[in-house]
């Protein structure tokens, strides 16, 4: 891809972005989408291969499908109402439609069988991008319809979303399927929480792009495609594979790292607001996840020890000029380690 093409792209998902961030009409709110849709399509097929190609349609069928239904939804509010403004979505049928086309374009449960195909047919790069910056643009009209949204139909794919990324992450052996069900878990978390408070739905969404940036960074940096090839990261950089790990536990919730804080927070608030029951559920699916985090971290500190494997060391292998040396590129990791004390006031 050419610089020129690569600067398009990137420009035009900014743009996209802020667009629909920065927006209070429905129209312009769906342009920003379109284009974010647009600009990450090309992205995907990039390696011209028929699975990249497989999920670059996928992605555009899906999103294109949501930003329908949010056009379709928003129109049906204007024809009930007589406005536009994204802020007074007052027709039930409309906030229906919106939330499931919401629940599209982030890929919560039901609507979420797009998300581990379209990255496992990309690179780390852009399942990177997909995991976190097309995150934004959907948040920001969750964050601006949240007091008219069904609050039962996002509990419901909430609960759904934690116990589904937990079960099917557990039998994946590709770091990007992995990935995948793992936003698809903590977007779960992200969903419980905001109808109750915005406050914590903000710091568990800071926290999970900080928390993925670092591990999708660890991934592109050891050129690590499937859980096999975690186990030959420490003879290329042992920082790095210990990065890696830390970034994994992190992502489970496993105190005292970062990600244990939005995890506590979550449960609290749910407690306080007498919801026992989903805060058990959410509680025991978070262990689901926990548990291919420890597979994971724990298939990356094999080679600590010698002999425990029997694949081929990195190093044996040249790496090509337009990498960075491992040397240089593993404090950007590490500068995005989430290793902040969980401690609250």
């Amino acid at each position: 891809m050419s610089p020129t093409i690569y600067f398009i792209i990137i420009s035009s998902l900014a743009t996209g972005t802020i667009i629909t961030t920065t927006s209070h009409h429905w129209l312009l709110a769906w342009i920003g989408l379109e284009m974010n849709t647009l600009a990450i399509v090309p992205t995907i097929s990039t390696k011209h291969h028929p699975r990249s190609t497989e999920a670059a349609m996928k992605y555009f069928l899906t999103q294109a499908a949501a930003s329908a239904m949010i056009l379709f939804s928003s129109t049906t509010n204007a024809w009930a109402t007589g406005t536009w403004d994204i802020t007074q979505m007052t027709t039930p049928l409309s906030n229906t439609i919106l939330t499931i086309a919401l629940a599209m374009k982030l890929g919560l449960v039901p609507v979420h069988f797009w998300l581990p195909e379209v990255l496992q047919g990309s690179t780390l790069l852009t399942a990177m991008i997909v995991t976190t910056w097309q995150k934004l643009a959907p948040m920001a009209l969750i964050y601006m319809t949240i007091n008219n949204l069904p609050p039962m139909i996002l509990f419901s794919m909430a609960l759904l979303s934690s116990m589904v990324g937990g079960w099917s992450g557990m039998n994946q052996t590709q770091t990007r399927k992995i990935m995948a069900y793992s936003s698809i878990a903590h977007l779960g978390w992200m969903m419980v929480i905001a109808s109750i408070t915005t406050n914590i739905l903000t710091m568990t969404l800071l926290i999970y792009l900080m928390m993925t940036t670092t591990m999708f960074s660890s991934l592109i940096l050891s050129k690590s495609k499937t859980i096999q090839d975690t186990m030959t990261t420490w003879t290329a950089s042992p920082t790095l594979t210990i990065t890696m790990m830390l970034a994994l536990l992190s992502l489970g919730g496993l105190p005292p790292l970062t990600g244990f804080l939005p995890k506590w927070l979550i449960l609290e608030e749910l407690t306080t607001q007498n919801l026992a029951p989903m805060t058990t559920v959410m509680a025991l699916s978070s262990l689901l996840s926990l548990f291919f985090y420890l597979r994971l971290s724990y298939s990356t500190t094999l080679t600590l020890s010698p002999n425990t494997t029997q694949a081929k060391h990195k190093w044996r292998f040249k790496t090509t000029k337009t990498t960075l040396p491992l040397s240089l590129t593993t404090p950007i990791s590490l500068l995005l380690m989430p290793i902040l004390p969980t401690i609250t006031t």
